[in-house]
């Protein structure tokens, strides 16, 4: 299993400025996962000086974001995001960038390896992306028990790490 802390650690080392892009649509259950993070981590820095994380939401169009991620032009990047990888619902992974066409993300307007791509050639960042197993990705404005404590996980250990 994933100890995302430790991994976290290793990936965010020496991380001065790092942009967190929820990814995602409210409207399909489980693929709210990536918003949701975002939403928790800019509340929770909201009124914090001196904060090294800027939250930027992508709904399910990211791509329209990433002129504010490069005129932030942070050292890290991490990207969240429900990804499909046949594992136990709520399951969450690190994503190696290779590994990007081989899952399945669902709601995106352009796929997220173009996202990735053009990201990694105008910026000298280091992405890190984290996955979460999605139970169901129907129609409607829930979220499963498994992928809400998911949620909760990601936020705590990244508020915790950076």
């Amino acid at each position: 299993m994933l100890n995302l802390k430790t991994e976290l650690k290793k990936r965010l080392n020496n991380a001065a400025k790092v942009a967190v892009l929820g990814v995602g649509s409210e409207l399909r259950c489980d693929d709210v996962a990536g918003i949701l993070i975002a939403k928790n981590l800019e509340k929770e820095i909201k009124n914090k000086e001196n904060s090294k994380i800027k939250v930027f939401i992508g709904y399910t169009a990211p791509e329209n974001l990433t002129s504010e991620i490069i005129k932030y032009n942070p050292t890290h990047i991490i990207i969240i995001d429900s990804a499909d990888a046949g594992q136990k619902a709520g399951s969450i992974m690190l994503i190696n960038y290779e590994e990007i066409g081989g899952m399945s993300f669902s709601t995106h307007k352009l796929p997220l390896k173009m996202l990735v791509d053009y990201l990694l050639q105008s910026l000298k960042s280091e992405i890190v992306m984290i996955g979460i197993q999605p139970k169901t990705l129907k129609f409607g404005e829930c979220i499963s028990k498994e992928v809400k404590k998911a949620v909760e996980q990601v936020t705590e250990t990244i508020l915790k790490i950076i």
